[in-house]
């Protein structure tokens, strides 16, 4: 992977150990010469994520809203920050400049982000890794959700399978690298068997 886009909160949390692996994940992907690209901001965990990355000499691309410039106090030091028109381009945008997924602890905005790229993955547009950091068994709940729609039958198992989760940084990193995507048939041909 060259590339990584992190979705994360522009809120710290209230447990240190959010924002210590925000920032060390941003060294690591650093140290391993992978391009952190995020949503631009200076504060909160999505600060950390950048801070750790330009701190061991990294590359950091910022992508951001002009209308949340100032609320979400963006990152003046980034190696590139982008300015998007609204938040459906700035998610293209961080797909384009992208090709894997991390999803660190973060609020409403993060688990949009993330749905979003988990259902182009499901749908064939991308074929990226897709990691989940469970720091403090944070997404341990949304997971066992996901299961549960899984066994409900409301998702495809193959489909849940392309979550990658881990607790550690080094560990999720390993299975993202070693992550073989699912032969998806096209919609369309889908589409075409049924009629």
């Amino acid at each position: 992977m060259k590339s990584i886009v992190v979705f994360c909160g522009s809120s710290a949390g209230n447990e240190p150990e959010f924002v210590n692996e925000a920032y060390a994940l941003g060294k690591t992907l650093a140290e391993q010469q992978i391009t952190t690209v995020y949503g631009g901001a200076k504060i909160g965990i999505m600060g950390q994520v950048a801070q750790g990355a330009l701190e061991a000499n990294g590359k950091v691309i910022g992508v951001i809203p002009e209308f949340l410039k100032i609320r979400e106090v963006y990152h003046t030091t980034l190696t590139e920050l982008i300015i998007t028109q609204n938040m459906h381009e700035r998610k293209l945008k961080m797909h384009e400049l992208s090709d894997g997924i991390i999803m660190l602890p973060g609020g409403f905005g993060t688990l949009e982000e993330f749905f979003e790229m988990l259902t182009w993955g499901q749908l064939g547009l991308h074929q990226y890794p897709i990691g989940v950091l469970n720091t403090n068994g944070f997404y341990d709940d949304l997971l066992k959700m996901l299961k549960s729609m899984v066994d409900k039958g409301f998702v495809k198992k193959e489909n849940f399978d392309m979550i990658l989760t881990d607790s550690s940084i080094l560990g999720l990193l390993s299975q993202m690298e070693a992550y073989s995507p699912l032969e998806i048939t096209k919609w369309a041909e889908r589409a075409a068997l049924i009629d």
